[in-house]
């Protein structure tokens, strides 16, 4: 469900929190949430994680898609690693 975009979530089983930044949908019909935890105390960026979406469990309001708006979209405009 899109409308989980931006949402605050956890990991039912593992308890991992943060965003909910993307949305995965599979050929096989396996449908994941990337959810992005805040930055660590040394100020490094942790990494996404990845989780079925029947683990997910939404907590909080989180950040509105609207908000984090720009004139140009990051992922058009740079390059892959």
């Amino acid at each position: 469900m899109l409308e989980f975009l931006g949402k605050k979530a956890k990991d039912k089983i593992t308890g991992f929190e943060g965003i909910i930044t993307s949305k995965h949908i599979y050929l096989t019909g396996c449908n994941q949430y990337g959810i992005q935890p805040p930055v660590d105390s040394n100020g490094k960026i942790p990494t996404v994680g990845y989780f079925d979406e029947g683990r997910i469990e939404i907590i909080g309001e989180g950040i509105a898609p609207s908000d984090v708006v720009a004139d140009q979209k990051g992922c058009d405009f740079r390059e892959h690693p």
